[in-house]
């Protein structure tokens, strides 16, 4: 299972179909020199203001410039010009809804192995991770009281079409910040949604993998692997979740890959993953040289103070793990310097042919570099590698 965003379009169609509610949002998708819209243009008022978003699955867009506030109908063709002109072919065309800022709160809803995580706060809005003392979680269990619906003013026939949402369309994750409650009830003014990209076949009436975010959002470390990948006999992949992330993986092997992400999500810091991915199928020295090179490259592009890579897999039957290492080192050798100075730890987990060359090799440089965080081979439970390195940073709530 991967979890991929869907686009904010989608993610409010969905979210009204519940509410028994029309939603009156347009998708516009540039194509070539033109543009395509959801529904006309003609039904929107030139005596209304309406929001402008790029709707690409980026976080943060606000403080990025990618969303335009107040934009006259007459306004909208230029807005959208000016986020072509950045590279962007998506976007969200809404009609504003007049608020004031002390009314803007905060609620996420995230599949864990307990149940559902529930965080919220009377306090939401941009600025929400520089208030995350003021966050709240609960753990939704059967029959127990929701001090969510006091702190937020949300009814509970509100909350449970969040709930029916969020199950009946094998959601991950779910978050509306702002969320903002009126007389006429609540209001999604921006909606992020991540789905299990598995359960597309089981989901009735609501998405498909046409509404996943595209792909023209990949980075430039992204398309690099997609390239090498192409020239390899390798199993190569590599997706950026988040680039200010404080956690980064250098995995190998399907399952392994799944668990390790899915123990990082079940310790509450899957907001923290930057990467996700894997390289396996015995790639040659050069290969994973080339791989771990972009892997850090992205990396080092993160703003996060605190910075960890867990190079993690199961025990491999056939890929070598002693040449693998060898690659690696090779590209942690030369971003040496870079590491060092941001203080990244590394956590190592691994087995499989030569596993104690390679594993010997990989501890020795880095204590001599002192990045040594943890190397072990499969005599740690592969789970246990995440425990370590997350121990490291700061605790969640």
């Amino acid at each position: 299972m991967s979890r991929v965003k869907l686009t904010e379009f989608k993610a409010k169609q969905l979210l009204f179909q519940e509410l028994g509610k029309n939603y009156k949002g347009i998708a516009v998708t540039k194509e070539g020199k033109s543009y395509r819209f959801s529904s006309s243009l003609s039904q929107l008022s030139p005596k209304k203001e309406y929001a402008v978003k790029v709707d690409q699955g980026i976080k943060g867009r606000m403080k990025k410039g990618l969303v335009a506030l107040n934009v006259k109908k007459s306004d909208l063709q230029n807005i959208c010009n000016l986020f072509a002109q950045k590279g962007f072919t998506r976007y969200l065309v809404e009609e504003m809804l007049p608020h004031e800022s002390a009314q803007e709160k905060y609620i996420s809803l995230e599949r864990t192995r307990d149940g559902i995580l529930v965080r919220f706060a009377a306090q939401g809005g941009i600025d929400i991770e520089s208030n995350k003392d003021k966050v709240r979680t609960v753990v939704i269990t059967h029959n127990a009281p929701l001090p969510v619906l006091k702190d937020l003013g949300l009814k509970a026939e509100e909350f449970e079409v969040m709930r029916e949402l969020f199950e009946k369309n094998y959601i991950s994750f779910m978050e509306i910040n702002p969320l903002v409650i009126t007389e006429s009830g609540m209001h999604a003014l921006d909606l992020a949604v991540e789905v299990d990209s598995t359960a597309e076949f089981f989901v009735k009436n609501g998405w498909t993998g046409q509404d996943v975010v595209a792909e023209q959002t990949k980075s430039e470390e992204e398309q690099k692997v997609k390239e090498l990948n192409s020239k390899s006999q390798a199993a190569l992949s590599f997706t950026l979740l988040n680039q200010d992330g404080s956690i980064w993986c250098l995995l190998s092997g399907g399952g392994a890959s799944i668990t390790l992400a899915d123990e990082i999500y079940n310790l509450g810091y899957g907001q923290e993953l930057g990467n996700y991915g894997e390289y396996s199928g015995n790639p040659n020295q050069e290969e994973t040289y080339l791989y771990t090179t972009y892997v850090l490259q992205s990396m080092l592009k993160s703003n996060n103070k605190k910075l960890v890579l867990i190079i993690g897999g199961g025990v491999a039957n056939f890929t070598d793990i002693r040449t693998t290492f060898k690659g690696v080192l090779q590209a942690l050798e030369e971003y040496r310097t870079l590491l060092k100075k941001r203080n990244v730890k590394l956590y190592v987990r691994r087995g499989g042919p030569h596993q104690e060359e390679g594993l010997a090799m990989i501890e020795k440089w880095s204590r001599e570099n002192n990045l040594y965080g943890h190397v072990s081979g499969p005599e740690l439970p592969l789970h246990e590698i995440v425990r370590l390195a997350v121990k490291t940073l700061p605790k969640k709530k």
